[in-house]
């Protein structure tokens, strides 16, 4: 038992160093004076988005950054987002929409449209976002900046969440949670090894000259968490790729229940751990159980250790997430057993081959 307790400390010691890494080296996007003026393709991907579009668009033709153009692929959709769309573009000759053509068997939904979309587009560069986000002024123009300043071939950002409901903030704090807490995100750009990737689908903004070369929706095209293994193939050939936080500039509000959340959530999060179902099955007894037997020893100092360590390494990642320190930290438990719930059910999905997302299964 005592061997269990300190394994259980070392990991949680190493997880509050890797955070407090990502704390001190603060790795976020940076805004920058110079203005540039390549010319960048935005390319969306939507289906079944009506709700959502308008906003991404109005915000995108308000931005600081004139010389863009932007493509939506509408997916089939069987809402209205297609007419939406249209309407849209017809008001501004730079945004125009297309129809996606029917899934191959061997495609992923989200794959395949960023596939078509990146073989319509002309510009310099190609800036992949989801249709449920929203773009500030210096997004494009410190993008630019950032591919130009580390000769990047992938920009990947994980963008600011918004939370409205109380089942938002139970579930989305998580992404950020388990990333900064167990990847020092610098990393990403100064170890060559490919096993060293992180990436969101929410912002990827690649040079356009490489991913013509590459194709890299191309290579991904039957694979969940397509955004990481982007991210291995791009280091595996030897190129640069760079993953940072959005430092206020994208935000997005992923879904807007608590369901949505549990659902959204547990349909890749096992293929973060290659699907395997022991690995992610311990990794949870560390996260979750472990504090819970270090609680279960009666040892005081110890137990206030472990508080403090997680009580820390919350604040520092709502600090750097830009999240409401006070909500994540006393909700902790409920997100800790939130995580709980989302594992099981990534596991059922995944042993009973029942994971569907919009109407396709992934």
């Amino acid at each position: 038992m005592i061997l269990i307790i300190y394994f259980v400390l070392f990991f949680l010691i190493l997880r509050f160093v890797v955070t407090l890494f990502n704390f001190l080296s603060d790795p976020k996007l940076r805004r920058v004076a110079k203005h540039y003026h390549d010319f960048v393709s935005i390319l969306i991907p939507v289906r079944d988005e009506e709700d959502n579009i308008i906003h991404l668009l109005k915000s995108i033709q308000g931005q600081d950054y004139s010389n863009y153009e932007v493509i939506v692929l509408d997916d089939q959709s069987k809402d209205g987002t297609l007419k939406i769309c249209t309407d849209f573009c017809n008001t501004d000759k730079r945004f125009k929409v297309l129809k996606g053509n029917n899934l191959p068997n061997d495609w992923l939904g989200k794959n395949y449209a960023c596939h078509q979309l990146a073989l319509e587009a002309k510009g310099q560069y190609l800036m992949f976002v989801d249709a449920d986000e929203q773009i500030n002024n210096g997004l494009i123009n410190s993008s630019v900046h950032r591919m130009k300043a580390n000769n990047l071939t992938l920009l990947s950002l994980f963008t600011n969440q918004v939370m409205i409901t109380l089942g938002e903030k139970l579930v989305i704090p998580l992404m950020h949670f388990i990333l900064l807490n167990l990847l020092p995100l610098k990393l990403v750009l100064l170890v060559k090894n490919p096993s060293v990737a992180a990436a969101s689908g929410q912002f990827m903004f690649f040079n356009a000259d490489d991913y013509r070369r590459y194709h890299w929706h191309q290579l991904v095209k039957s694979r969940v968490v397509e955004d990481v293994e982007i991210m291995r193939q791009v280091k595996a050939s030897n190129l640069n790729g760079e993953t940072l936080l959005a430092n206020g500039m994208i935000s997005c509000r992923m879904y807007t229940s608590f369901e949505e959340c549990l659902n959204g959530f547990s349909k890749n999060f096992l293929a973060a751990f290659n699907y395997s179902i022991p690995g992610f099955l311990f990794f949870l007894l560390l996260l979750i159980a472990g504090p819970m037997m270090v609680v279960l020893t009666t040892n005081f100092s110890l137990i206030f250790f472990t508080i403090g360590l997680i009580v820390l390494t919350r604040v520092m990642i709502s600090l750097s997430s830009g999240q409401n320190v006070l909500h994540n930290v006393v909700l902790h438990p409920l997100q800790m057993l939130s995580l709980t719930v989302i594992s099981f059910m990534a596991i059922q999905k995944h042993l009973t081959k029942t994971n569907v997302w919009k109407g396709r299964k992934v």
